[in-house]
């Protein structure tokens, strides 16, 4: 990093609340000497992950508050009734300009709630969207909107589409990132209203729009980013995890299955270890509510140690990268 960053960490939401928020913050100061944490939740709780920081004391503060949203708490309880609570605390330090982002593994209906009331949105977007990276063949690609908004318009899939170019050239240096939308097929006169009208907005545009992509071809990469209204970015996504889980369910099955089986599993574990390595969703956890006037990374609620810290991770690089000025750039440019 070329300059400190300061990330309020809310380190009681989530299924594990402190237990993985703090050590994984812990274990990124000690990698990172410019990175500065802001541990909120109540002090009794997060103390006693605090012994013996050593050379990190200096750059730890413990900033308490009282109350806890929990994960299947209605958004709009959360928004009106825990204005102390973990998370909305976090957030308002982001919005003080006391941190530079904000990392939650809570609710997410309420953290984007939260994120949106307390930040707002930038100019010219109308909705902050969830956008993560998901492993395809030669990388990763980029796709939002995976879950905020179910009913978009054409121009809030133009929107997204500004966003995800913005975050892919920031994070994976892609001069001109591909973007693609999601449709039943690749051919012009397939899909909805909707998705036509903003493929001709996207046409129109300065962006690098390469036509419609159909899920079975996401891991192939013809796209770096991939738009798409909240429901089905998210069945997309779900399914792609299921996929994952059931080709690791019968390779077990396989190498399990008698004498044969389990020699073939013992010569081809370098190999198992390495797509386990590739595959391994701890390795993308950080979903970006890009959107925002401010960084907001959402983990995955039981996100352990590891994946955590590769939330963090992602929060600094947003800082470092700037992602919400580039996107009020890029939006600006676009307008004029």
């Amino acid at each position: 990093m070329s300059r400190p960053v300061t990330i309020a960490l809310d380190a009681q939401g989530g299924d594990k609340g402190a237990a993985v928020c703090v050590p994984a913050g812990l274990a990124m100061l000690r990698q990172h000497p410019d990175l500065h944490l802001i541990f909120v939740g109540q002090r009794e709780v997060i103390d006693p992950f605090l012994q013996e920081l050593g050379e990190v004391a200096s750059r730890v503060t413990v900033q308490d508050a009282r109350q806890v949203v929990g994960m299947d708490e209605h958004p709009a309880d959360a928004l009106r009734k825990k204005k102390d609570s973990s998370m909305r605390v976090a957030i308002d330090l982001v919005k003080a300009g006391q941190a530079d982002a904000c990392v939650s593994a809570g609710n997410t209906g309420a953290l984007m709630a939260t994120a949106r009331f307390v930040l707002k949105t930038l100019p010219g977007i109308d909705r902050p969207a969830i956008m993560v990276p998901v492993p395809t063949i030669h990388g990763r690609t980029y796709m939002l909107d995976l879950g905020a908004n179910s009913d978009c318009t054409p121009e809030h899939l133009f929107q997204f589409a500004v966003m995800g170019s913005v975050v892919a050239t920031g994070i994976e240096n892609i001069e001109f990132p591909r973007i693609a939308l999601l449709n039943i097929g690749e051919e012009e006169i397939k899909g909805n209203e909707t998705v036509k009208q903003a493929a001709a907005l996207l046409s129109a545009s300065p962006l690098n729009y390469v036509g419609f992509i159909e899920a079975d071809r996401i891991p192939d990469q013809r796209a770096d980013v991939v738009v798409c209204d909240g429901f089905t970015g998210n069945v997309a996504l779900k399914s792609m995890e299921g996929t994952a889980r059931l080709v690791r369910h019968f390779l077990e099955q396989e190498f399990r299955s008698g004498v044969y089986g389990r020699l073939a599993g013992l010569v081809a574990l370098p190999v198992l270890r390495s797509l386990a390595n590739k595959l391994d969703p701890r390795r993308y956890n950080g979903a970006s509510l890009v959107g925002l006037d401010g960084i907001v990374i959402k983990s995955h609620g039981g996100a352990d140690r590891v994946a955590f810290r590769q939330a963090i991770h992602t929060a600094m690089i947003e800082v470092s990268k700037q992602v919400p000025d580039q996107i009020r750039r890029l939006l600006q440019e676009q307008a004029s």
